[in-house]
Parts: C-alpha cells; structure tokens; sequence
C-alpha cells in the first residue's frame, strides 16, 4: 500500500483538472456550486445523478455544460407522457426488401446520458433505463449490448407535487448515488445571471478532458484511503435508519418505514472518496462523508405517515442521525 505522502502527491497531481473544470462551468453556469460539484462526484465515481428543483434552475444548462467540458458522447433525452422505451433504447426494423431485421439504436448509446424531466413519463418508460443503469447493457429483441464507457445518467425532475409528473419507483430512484435539491440562487448570483443572460455574448466552456482520462481518474478515486473507523461510522450512519432505537434516536422509529439498503453504505463511501479528490486529497475525512451524506440518503429513507403529519422530510430525519451518530 503507498504511503499517505505519496498517494496525497499523485491525488493532487490527478486532480488538477478538476479546477479547470470548475473554472469551464463558471463561464456559463453562475452559483450552484453544490450542484456541480455532487456531478462531478457522479462522474469520477460512476454513479447516476438525479437532480431536483423547480423549473428554470439551470439545471438542464448545467449538465450540458458539463458535457462539453468532457470530450465524450452526449445525447439529451426529453422525458414526456408519451414516449415509448423503443424511443430511449431503440428497436428492430424489418426491411421486406431484404426480408430481414437490423436493430436502430436508441439515444441510450453514449456516454452521457440527461435524462431531462424524467418524471413526466410514464413508470414504463423510466424502469427502460433500469437495465442501462444498473448493468451498463440493454437488451433489444433477443440480444444484449452493452453500453460505452463511460456511460453515466444525469437525470432532472420536478417537484413531485407539479403537475403532469409520476413519482419514480423505489426501486429506480435507488439506483441513483445522488439526489441533489436545487434551491434557488442568491441576490447577488440572480444579478450576476441577469447580467450574463442578456449581455448577448453567450460564453462557450470548452473541452478539459476525455472519456479515457475520466476512466483512469476513477481508478485513482478508488485508491483514496478511507480508515476503517469511518467504514463503520458509515455503516452506523446506514444501520440508524432501520433501528434508530438502537443508536439512541427512538424519537425517529416512528417516522421510519423503511430504511436505507446497502447500497447506500457503497454509494457513501464511492461519494465521500469523490469528495475527497475534489478537494484534492488523498484520504477521507469525516467531513467527506457528512458532505454528501444528505445526498446520498435522502431518496433511500422512506419515512411514515407520521413524519408526513409532523411536517418532517427525509432530510430532516437524516440530518438527526447525521448530528447524533458519534463520529470516530
């Protein structure tokens, strides 16, 4: 195993693209740091991110600015009541000429995928991407093909409570690493996009790096040091939200239904070591894992009828356990 030394000099030396990119976004997207950095995360870590807010946040620019910050396939699907899976993965065509089948591939095939809106369609059409996240394939016909990597799905949504929009399914919302809110900007960030927006010298970010240097960042990602403290601190925080009683949070057991599922402890751990290479180091800390905490467990903590009477949202219950589970 390297020393912290030296794998702290390689972190820094892999992870100065990291600002140029920043640097790209800030061009064209003002504020939302937050945003673009949990995007990045999703990126360097290979887990999908799903972004919610109200409309007009930047959110669709953000992710298509990021995108031409990386010199990699992009293809934007928009989400409506009346799309077909056949329209994301594609379809068997007959050609009586020939008397034969050949497969027309869906937008699916690329790098990265925005999935814009991804609650106005149908449970049908979103579960079509359930293969494609989870396994990195699809399967059209009798025949499985898998996907280019990297291939990511950076999906926005609504508030549920909007109009014309489906809840997503537990089981697809799990598959995100990331639930990002978007709030709104300040005063000062609201000027700053007034001024950009009608100065009518639209910037253009320009490409930092490549599909193949992405892939090797997330391998160095994977080196980062994580101390087996906070591997269980980490699986504390997950095991508070199926037995808050047992962590001395039994004021919460009633507003939890469910708890998170292991994929959470694997996704906090990948977002807590992404974190750390953002912030060019080469070990995690317990701020890392408390950073992307929310966003990790937000959309895994299904709460009760109860919270839901005492105006209490996952956030709430996960802040608690976050505040009350003793760190290393």
């Amino acid at each position: 195993m390297q020393d912290i030394r030296s794998l702290n000099e390689m972190i820094r030396h892999e992870s100065q693209f990291i600002d140029a990119i920043l640097a790209e976004m800030g061009k064209v997207v003002v504020g939302q740091q937050h945003m673009v950095e949990r995007l990045l995360i999703g990126l360097l870590t290979g887990g999908h991110v799903l972004l919610e807010g109200v409309p007009g946040l930047a959110k669709t620019l953000t992710v298509k600015s990021l995108a031409k910050c990386m010199n990699v396939g992009f293809q934007r699907i928009q989400f409506t009541p009346d799309l077909l899976p056949a329209d994301i993965l594609g379809t068997m065509i007959y050609s009586p000429k020939d008397q034969t089948f050949s497969v027309k591939r869906g937008p699916i095939f690329t790098n990265l995928v925005l999935a814009d809106e991804i609650n106005r369609a149908p449970a049908k059409v979103q579960s079509a991407l359930l293969e494609a996240m989870q396994e990195h394939q699809i399967t059209i016909g009798d025949t499985t093909y898998r996907l280019d990597e990297p291939f990511l799905v950076l999906a926005t949504q609504n508030p549920i409570e909007q109009e014309g929009t489906y809840p997503l399914p537990e089981a697809q919302v799990d598959r995100f690493m990331l639930m990002v809110k978007v709030g709104y900007p300040s005063k000062i960030e609201e000027l700053a996009i007034l001024e950009q927006a009608t100065s009518g010298y639209p910037s253009e970010p320009q490409p930092v790096i490549d599909g193949p240097s992405l892939l090797r960042a997330r391998k160095v990602v994977g080196d980062i040091l994580i101390d087996e403290k906070l591997k269980q601190y980490i699986v504390d925080v997950v095991f508070a939200t199926r037995d808050p009683k047992s962590y001395g949070l039994g004021d919460l057991h009633e507003f939890i239904q469910f708890g998170a599922s292991p994929r959470a402890s694997i996704f906090l751990t990948m977002a807590a070591k992404g974190h750390a290479f953002l912030r060019h180091r080469g070990f995690v800390i317990p701020e890392d894992i408390k950073a992307v905490g929310l966003d990790v467990l937000r959309h895994r903590v299904i709460l009760t009828y109860q919270a839901e009477a005492a105006s209490l949202s996952s956030d709430d219950v996960v802040q608690r356990i976050f505040d009350r589970v003793p760190v290393p």
